[in-house]
């Protein structure tokens, strides 16, 4: 299984409540908008927000876009009514607080044929079986990890600072997990969001330990990430050189090569891939 190299930098939170809100996502730069009815509705506005966001998905005017619909758990109330709603129209959910591949499971069972299952790992449990719910995308329509640190450090009584400390084995284990069974993963969101140092230190972070993008809360944190995601002209120029020298008829049967004056190995050619596309460009003809 190969990840994924489809563009997922920047991945707004929005209240399926707040229909200005999803309005104005409809021209935002972000790569993923990730419509809430969780954490972000209250209890008594959490059916409302069921039909809100199920007409804005119908209604469409994202882009290109990912549209994601973060749905309440299957063990509450309204996960699955949620999932019910979801069926006609939605291409990929989003399931809270997933802690084991029993749960990844569940949510297959139920999903209805054609809709990809995105899990946030947000829960102390889970981070002892990350491997085992990554594995669960050969056998179920599971899609991606989010990560939710919120959650995460209220489970473990944590007080993480910018660069979260408590969580630097948490994070570098669900990025090698989600690796080893080709998934994407998206780190979690920053909450101070007009701290915009520390939001791009973060950032870098997850851009270090191996992340796809970040989740983000506010309109202004999405160029911030974009910047940092997309590969710099130095890395563009040297996958191009990867993958051209690559497709050289005499070095189509070697496994090491020489670039730029470097050794690079044919598994790098994935990696310089990726860069492109993350770069949004193409490769070399």
């Amino acid at each position: 299984m190969t990840t994924s190299t489809r563009k997922r930098r920047s991945a707004l939170y929005l209240p399926a409540s707040n229909a200005k809100a999803i309005a104005k996502a409809r021209t935002l730069p972000c790569d993923v908008v990730i419509l809430d009815l969780e954490d972000a509705v209250a209890p008594d506005a959490k059916a409302a927000a069921r039909e809100q966001a199920v007409a804005a998905i119908r209604e469409g005017g994202f882009g290109d876009r990912e549209v994601i619909l973060r749905v309440n758990g299957l063990d509450t109330e309204w996960g699955a009514a949620d999932l019910k709603a979801a069926a006609p129209v939605a291409k990929t959910i989003l399931a809270p607080k997933v802690s084991s591949a029993a749960d990844v499971a569940a949510y297959g069972k139920v999903l209805a044929s054609g809709i990809s299952l995105w899990v946030m790992i947000e829960t102390a449990i889970s981070l002892f079986r990350l491997e085992e719910i990554a594995a669960m995308a050969h056998t179920t329509p599971l899609a991606g990890f989010v990560m939710g640190t919120n959650d995460l450090a209220k489970e473990m009584g944590a007080q993480p600072d910018v660069l979260r400390a408590p969580f630097v084995g948490a994070l570098g284990l669900a990025v090698a997990a989600a690796r080893a069974h080709g998934l994407p993963i998206i780190d979690g969101v920053f909450n101070d969001f007009q701290d915009d140092e520390g939001f791009q230190l973060q950032t870098r972070q997850a851009l270090a330990f191996g992340f796809d993008g970040k989740t983000v809360i506010h309109p202004r944190q999405i160029d911030l990430c974009n910047a940092i995601f997309t590969p710099d002209p130095e890395a563009v120029a040297w996958a191009h050189q990867v993958i051209a020298a690559f497709e050289y008829p005499e070095n189509a049967a070697k496994g090491a090569i020489q670039v730029g004056g470097k050794m690079v190995e044919r598994l790098h050619i994935p990696q310089a891939q990726r860069i492109l596309a993350m770069a949004g460009v193409s490769s070399p003809a």
